[in-house]
């Protein structure tokens, strides 16, 4: 019987709710057998040093052997997680079998990000892995909106349309389905309400064998207006898949010539959908590289490290997650109540130059109910540390606002997690544990008790 190992390759921290539904996905897709027991994420030590691979256990399947984690990272439009179904270590010519991204944001909070912002990530690996399949993985923590809104309807109905499928939440097949036609897109897209004067309307007309689609590209003097990236994007790349042969050209985009530069990401799908931009050259878009590659410098890997052995070898646990690179978490309360943090202490004040009221948030906080602590993380890579030191006095207004309000009886901590270099021991008392280069696991003269519990555990587990 054939057995090959699963490789999840990840930019997010994986949360086993999330790896559940993607084992569940493979299983059912390939008809294999299987069944699922509590789900552990383990980190692998080889003579106890971490090997930056994690393993996956309490998923039974005779096709599978072992299942795999490790991080990886990629360019600005980088899908959450590539599967591989195969024994060997993926590179960057290996081909997934699921692209995945993974959302815990819907209409309820954001009708750009809930899918139009993403719907570039898609289009983009297309031209990396034309035959890999595509997902949007909705991971909800507030309830969605009991009617979605046009512009949820309309975005997840272009990414229908291009082969995108949704599982984590429930599509009504009488709303959601794929356009048929592009006079479809055209006749959907010209219902919709029209946005706010002064923003630029994305609009779609269709003469003499030219669509035209107005959609402002340009933020901060730079090609950066993520959302209508993401809309131009998927509603482009549908009108191609429905065969739209003719000029596609977008207007009222806001930008200079000088904006224009062959590496950006818009340039490359413009390059790769025949999408011009009115008045204005397209430059070609220079060799695309590999898609992704093993991440083997950025702070989150001693964050996620610590987060998951906090997870997976002690009662402790996460209230909170930033991780560098990562989707933003919710704020657990006591309760259990998702909140979602606020940007700013004082709005208007901050709107009206002072930047002093924006609300600084750790990368990480967890939970220890034993000891009665919750324990604030700032994460740096090593030769970055002591910005680390610094940023830890910032986290007055998350404490005030949201730890002590539902935690009154917790002692809070703040500490600074690193990732990075050769170095064997921490001396500054606020560097709580630093995972070195090699995979050492050294923790700080002051570390938390949580975290001395959960290395110590794990390291008995590997004995």
């Amino acid at each position: 019987m054939d057995k090959k190992h699963l490789w999840v390759l990840t930019e997010e921290r994986p949360k086993k709710a999330v790896i559940e539904h993607i084992l569940c996905r493979f299983a059912r897709d390939r008809r294999f057998a299987c069944f699922l027991d509590k789900l552990r994420i383990l980190p692998i030590l080889e003579n106890g040093r971490f090997s930056f691979l994690y393993e996956i256990t309490g998923f039974h399947c005779n096709r599978v052997d072992r299942i795999y984690v490790r991080c990886i990272g990629g360019t600005s439009s980088f899908v959450d997680f590539l599967i591989f179904y195969q024994n060997d270590q993926p590179d960057a010519t290996s081909a997934p079998i699921y692209a995945i991204e993974e959302t815990k944001t819907d209409d309820s909070e954001s009708r750009n990000t809930a899918v139009g912002q993403r719907s570039a990530k898609f289009v983009h690996i297309g031209q990396y892995y034309p035959n890999t399949k595509m997902i949007m993985l909705y991971n909800l923590r507030i309830p969605p909106k009991a009617r979605p809104t046009a512009t949820n309807v309309f975005g997840t109905r272009l990414l229908q349309t291009i082969g995108v499928e949704f599982i984590g939440k429930e599509l009504d097949p009488e709303v959601f389905r794929p356009f048929s036609s592009v006079d479809e897109i055209l006749e959907s897209k010209r219902t919709m309400r029209r946005p706010p004067s002064g923003n630029v309307p994305i609009l779609i007309n269709k003469a003499n064998g030219v669509i035209t689609i107005s959609g402002r590209l340009i933020k901060s003097n730079a090609l950066a207006h993520d959302p209508s990236i993401g809309q131009l994007s998927a509603i482009s790349a549908a009108l191609r898949q429905l065969g739209w042969a003719g000029r596609i050209v977008v207007t009222s985009h806001g930008l200079l010539q000088k904006h224009l530069h062959s590496r950006n990401k818009f340039v490359r799908i413009a390059n790769a959908l025949a999408v011009e931009l009115d008045g204005l050259t397209m430059p070609k878009a220079v060799d695309k590289g590999v898609y992704w590659n093993y991440e083997s410098e950025g702070e989150k890997l001693g964050t996620v490290f610590i987060h998951i052995v906090v997870e997976n070898f002690t009662e402790g646990y996460s209230i909170f997650e930033n991780h560098a690179g990562c989707e933003k978490g919710y704020f657990l309360t006591k309760e259990g109540t998702p909140l979602q943090i606020e940007k700013y202490s004082d709005r208007a004040a901050y709107k009206a130059g002072d930047r002093t009221k924006i609300i600084s948030i750790p990368d990480l906080i967890l939970i220890d109910f034993g000891r009665s602590e919750i324990i604030n993380v700032e994460g740096k890579r090593y030769r970055f540390r002591h910005d680390g030191i610094r940023e830890l006095a910032s986290f007055s207004d998350i404490e005030a606002r949201y730890i002590r309000p539902h935690y009154p009886e917790f002692h809070i901590l703040r500490t600074v997690v690193l990732y990075g270099s050769k170095e064997q021991r921490l001396i500054e008392i606020e560097f709580g544990f630093l995972l070195n280069e090699d995979g050492d696991l050294i923790l700080g003269v002051r570390a938390p008790a949580l975290f001395r519990e959960a290395i110590k555990n794990l390291l008995d587990f590997w004995a």
